[in-house]
């Protein structure tokens, strides 16, 4: 016989539900709070913390159809509030990018809901592990995107992240992550004698937690140096505040104009390098001077080729540098790469061209196999770039540097590549002046902090529209520029490659325990529960 469900069950499951998505839009705001936002443009690191408590709890409360469908709204709101400023980088992200994120917690949501039922007692250890593997397998691949790990958002809290000198940022999402699945799990029944149960059964592992926490900023404390003796690289960066995405002779003569008169301001305390943004100058300068197929880019190219040729002092400048991809014979065909070009006295002394590029935006290989996305990537006027091969070091007046450029510094194997390879500064290159968002731009430079920490080596920062600043070997922020002005930092660089981290010398071993972990401990509670 069929059942029908009553009216009063129905306004039940309604309420139920309600409560579900207020729980997860909380967390969604906390969790994006927690970074530079449009509330802060610091952000409030202490939320992160707290801020998936209301996830997990709905994770404990929700079914296992339900927890797929709320999973994915969680991933759809966390990262449309997060990347809310994605919606002016281009039309299309600000919806890609939470769909994917959609994707994903559809996926995890009702693997932290097995972890629960599989392991009652310590399942919320196994939701750890999860969401670790989670931020580690987000970073890889095509769709590869490290914005809001968990770690990232301690970037101020500088004794806590010298932690990543051995696990990376991993071990800083480790212990942000902690407290919200010990505290979720606690408050899952709404149940305050279970919660108190919870806290007295497990407090021995608050207590192990809250002595790593102590440990760890204090040996981060007691880790951090003193730089003022040791060799200085004096930098000058410039930050013009010129729009390169306009497409036009004279927006080109415009930023060079504004890049050549703060340089010479600059030169004026006499620099031992000058560094341009990201794509500075677009002309493609070697293409023009080579094959001259446009006299106007060739003559603005000359222009800037002449001001270098009397320049003392190295410049290091973005381009969209192309080469001839054409069989001999055949017509002109450029490869465009967005690359930085070291000169000298005029001169190409070497290019590095960007390795890990903006999937979407910069890079698409899947043409054949998604015809309509590519279309509508083309004619939302989508400018797609060749993929670098080599992972350059450049060396000048004695200093060995290498330039990731603007998104390559959120990823922690870049930096620790080249550092491997024998760079004793990272130099970024950078241009984040589209989103019109100071949060944008600090979101971005959070993340370079770990760079410095990672790999012990300062990291220098030469930004369109900002953060234009200098990152000592400890993270800290030693000098910067404000957003949105056309200005000239120059500062003093510590060169300091004595020590080798554990992170430089393995890499993300931290994160692959995790992964591994998490996945074996997983596959024993469903083996386990098979059996019975």
């Amino acid at each position: 016989m069929k059942t029908v469900s009553s009216p009063g069950s129905i306004a039940v499951r309604l309420r139920s539900l309600g409560i579900d998505l207020f729980l997860l839009i909380v967390s969604a705001l906390c969790f994006s709070l927690s970074f530079p936002s449009f509330l802060s443009t610091r952000g409030w690191g202490f939320l992160a913390y707290i801020s998936i408590v209301p996830a997990f709890i709905v994770v404990h409360r929700t079914g296992w159809i339900s927890s797929f469908v709320l999973g994915w709204f969680y991933g759809l709101v966390a990262y449309a509030v997060f990347n809310y400023w994605l919606a002016i980088f281009h039309p299309l992200a600000i919806f890609i990018v939470p769909l994917i994120y959609s994707a994903y917690f559809f996926v995890l949501f009702p693997l932290l809901k097995a972890a629960d039922r599989l392991f009652p007692r310590y399942g919320y250890l196994l939701q750890i592990l999860l969401w670790m593997g989670y931020e580690f397998l987000r970073t890889k691949g095509f769709l590869g995107y490290p914005y809001g790990n968990l770690g990232y958002s301690q970037y101020l809290y500088v004794p806590l992240i010298q932690l990543s000198t051995l696990t990376g940022m991993w071990g800083v999402s480790l212990l942000v992550i902690f407290p919200s699945a010990y505290i979720g799990n606690a408050l899952k029944k709404f149940d305050p004698q279970y919660a108190l149960r919870f806290f007295r059964e497990h407090r021995i592992d608050a207590a192990v937690w809250a002595v790593v926490m102590v440990l760890t900023v204090a040996g981060g404390a007691l880790a951090m140096g003193d730089y003022t003796d040791k060799p200085q690289w004096k930098v000058a960066l410039i930050q013009q505040n010129e729009d390169p995405w306009k497409n036009s002779i004279d927006a080109y003569k415009s930023a060079l104009n504004s890049l050549t008169e703060l340089s010479d301001r600059a030169l004026k305390e006499d620099p031992d390098i000058v560094i341009w943004s990201e794509t500075a100058f677009v002309p493609r300068i070697e293409w023009h001077n080579r094959y001259r197929t446009s006299r106007p880019h060739y003559e603005l190219v000359r222009d800037l080729l002449d001001y270098l040729e009397e320049q003392d002092v190295p410049f290091v400048v973005g381009n969209d540098h192309a080469e001839n991809s054409a069989a001999p014979g055949e017509p002109l065909v450029p490869a465009d790469y967005n690359a930085a070009i070291l000169f000298e006295k005029g001169e190409m002394v070497e290019i590095y061209r960007k390795t890990h590029l903006v999937p979407f935006t910069e890079h698409f290989p899947y043409e054949n196999i998604l015809p309509g996305m590519h279309r509508m990537l083309i004619e939302a006027d989508t400018h797609f770039w060749e993929k670098g091969t080599e992972y350059t070091v450049f060396e000048t007046g004695g200093v060995r540097f290498s330039t990731p450029i603007c998104f390559e510094d959120v990823f922690g194997y870049l930096s620790r590549e080249f550092v491997r390879r024998g760079a004793q500064v990272i130099v970024n290159m950078t241009n984040d002046s589209w989103s019109g968002s100071v949060a944008a731009e600090m979101q971005h430079a959070g993340m370079a902090v770990f760079r410095a920490v990672e790999n012990r080596r300062s990291v220098v920062r030469s930004t369109n529209g900002g953060i234009t600043c200098v990152i000592d070997p400890d993270g800290r922020i030693t000098s910067r520029l404000e957003p949105f002005t056309a200005d000239y930092l120059i500062a003093d660089v510590p060169i300091d490659d004595s020590r080798t981290t554990l992170y430089t010398r393995f890499g993300d071993w931290f994160a692959w325990l995790m992964l591994m972990s998490g996945i074996i401990v997983l596959v024993f509670g469903f083996l386990r529960r098979s059996r019975h």
